[in-house]
């Protein structure tokens, strides 16, 4: 890994675990004005419509935060893991996933993409939808 990509990703690792409404404005000194992003809800390229992303996750969630488990790292590419604790509608919840980065030479992230399975970290564990996800998940599953 080179000195920049392991600077750049302890910088994001930083800024994620201390994310909040006014750390966004520090967000066109880690993400390339083109960088693309992509999760289970959203796929967006440009710093200022990766930063509308976060701007819907304060609006939308209750104390919101990021807590990175592991990295690994390559030249210019490195792989996170971490876990997004929240609350919504009165409930707390963790969503444990993944996010493959790439950083362009100067250190700025040009491809962010998080994978995470939304109806096992989310929609199971909402009331109603989740009793239909555990049903279908039974059902398809390969060993009962």
């Amino acid at each position: 890994m080179s000195a920049t990509t392991r600077a750049a990703l302890e910088r994001l690792i930083d800024w994620y675990e201390t994310l909040g409404p006014q750390t966004l404005e520090h967000i066109g000194e880690l993400y390339a004005q083109d960088a693309r992003f992509k999760d289970p809800f959203n796929e967006v390229t440009g710093c200022a419509a990766i930063r509308r992303v976060f701007e819907h996750m304060f609006e939308t969630t209750e104390t919101p935060h990021f807590r990175i488990a592991s990295r690994l790292s390559g030249e210019r590419e490195a792989f996170v893991t971490w876990t997004f604790a929240f609350r919504a509608a009165r409930r707390r919840f963790e969503i444990r996933g993944a996010t493959h980065l790439v950083f362009d030479a100067r250190g700025m992230v040009v491809v962010h993409r998080d994978y995470w399975d939304a109806a096992e970290e989310l929609y199971a564990k909402l009331p109603v939808l989740g009793a239909l996800v555990r049903v279908l998940g039974r059902r398809f599953a390969a060993l009962k």
